[in-house]
C-alpha cells in the first residue's frame, strides 16, 4: 500500500513546490529523501533518520507496528513545514516520510530531510520537524516484545507512556 498521499494532500496551493509528504508500507530510502531536498540553492541538507531499535527501557523488543490516520498525518507534516517557513525563512524543501505495518530492528520508520542555504537553518528546522511530528502527528506505534507480548506507545517527548 503506497498510499501516494505526497501527491494527492495537502493541495498543491497549501504546499510548497519543493515540498514531498509521503506515507507508506514499503522501505524508505535515504538517498530518494536526500535527493528530494536538494536544490542548487541550498549550502546544507540535513536528514533525520528514524529506526528501529532492540530495546525500549532495557526490555527486548522485536519488531515495532505503525498505524496512521494517514490523511490527517500528511495535512499534519504539511502545517509544520509552513510553520518552518514562518520561523526559518530561507528553508526552501522540506521532505518527511513516514512508514506505517510492521518494521523489524533496523529498518527506517521515519525521514525528515530540510533544505537550506545554512546548516543552522536547516538543523533547527530538522529538529522541530521531528519533535513536533512525533507529538503531533496522529501515528501509532505498538511495540512487539520478545516474550510475545505487546504494547502501544502512547505521546513522545520524553514523556512517555505505555499502554498495557
Amino acid at each position: 500500500m503506497n498510499s501516494g498521499l505526497s501527491e494527492s494532500c495537502p493541495t498543491p496551493a497549501q504546499r510548497h513546490a519543493g515540498d514531498n509528504f509521503l506515507i507508506t508500507d514499503q522501505p524508505l530510502s535515504l538517498a530518494e529523501v536526500y535527493e528530494l531536498a536538494t536544490e542548487p540553492a541550498n549550502g546544507a541538507v540535513v536528514v533525520m533518520s528514524g529506526t528501529v531499535r532492540n530495546k525500549t527501557d532495557g526490555k527486548p523488543v522485536v519488531e515495532l507496528e505503525y498505524q496512521a490516520y494517514e490523511t490527517m498525518a500528511v495535512q499534519v507534516f504539511a502545517s509544520i513545514t509552513a510553520e518552518i517557513r514562518n520561523r526559518w525563512f530561507e528553508v526552501n524543501r522540506v521532505v518527511v516520510h513516514h512508514r506505517i505495518g510492521r518494521l523489524k530492528i533496523g529498518e527506517i520508520s521515519v525521514l525528515v530531510a530540510v533544505g537550506s542555504p545554512h546548516r543552522s537553518e536547516a538543523f533547527a528546522a530538522c529538529q522541530y520537524a521531528i519533535d513536533t511530528l512525533k507529538y503531533n502527528a496522529p501515528i501509532w506505534k505498538k511495540e512487539h516484545w520478545e516474550d510475545g507480548s505487546s504494547s502501544w506507545v502512547i505521546g513522545d517527548l520524553g514523556a512517555i507512556k505505555k499502554a498495557e
